[in-house]
């Protein structure tokens, strides 16, 4: 939904609340771009961000996060504002990356990840990194590659609780799962991501994902 035509981040709009510039999109009839363009300006980086953490697919992340606003923007007259802005665009990005997902799991291509004997697979064994090249990546690299280690079941619950901060209920009807089995998965996506950066890091920063 970005544009080129440097509307995006135009002065006027910067000092709206979100709130402000829902309501002017709405009330232009056909919408107005400017104004959506600085909630994109706004969003579309941790957008972007939490697409790539959820799909493990940098390409597919891109296309994603356009397709969730381009989806917020035309849903926006049924947008009635119980909830921030924000908000509601995470739910929009959580329903088009599970929808992903789901799709990516049906490609007779793809690997079980939760297989048994998985870890002896060629195809997801993880090389070693040189100490060099850990020493330059920075935090949001590495839990980056953490994240792309774990299983999608642990990765998802987790993401959509620390990530996004959806309550352990509303990830349990939105996955269509009970509330005990969410909270175990949040648990053990916490633990493993915790283990698995310890081995390769060292202990992982109170900010990092599954620091909680």
């Amino acid at each position: 939904m970005k544009r080129n035509d440097g509307s995006a981040g135009d002065q006027r709009w910067i000092d709206h609340t979100d709130r402000d510039l829902v309501t002017i999109v709405q009330n232009a009839g056909t919408g107005d771009l400017r104004a959506f363009d600085q909630l994109v300006e706004r969003h579309q980086a941790k957008v972007l961000a939490n697409c790539r953490y959820m799909t493990r697919s940098s390409a597919d992340a891109e296309d994603l996060a356009q397709d969730v606003f381009v989806r917020a923007f035309f849903g926006l007259d049924r947008f009635r504002g119980e909830a921030e802005f924000g908000t509601w665009v995470r739910r929009i990005k959580v329903n088009r990356c599970l929808n992903y997902l789901k799709k990516k799991s049906r490609d007779p291509d793809e690997i079980d990840v939760d297989a048994p004997g998985i870890h002896e697979d060629e195809r997801v064994r993880t090389q070693p990194v040189g100490a060099s090249r850990l020493e330059a990546q920075d935090e949001r690299t590495r839990i980056d590659i953490i994240l792309d280690e774990m299983s999608d079941t642990l990765r998802v619950a987790l993401l959509m609780r620390d990530l996004d901060e959806f309550s352990y209920q509303e990830i349990a009807e939105t996955l269509g799962i009970g509330l005990s089995a969410i909270k175990m998965r949040v648990k053990r996506g916490r633990a493993e991501f915790r283990e698995r950066y310890a081995e390769r890091f060292g202990a992982p920063t109170r900010e990092g994902a599954g620091a909680s």
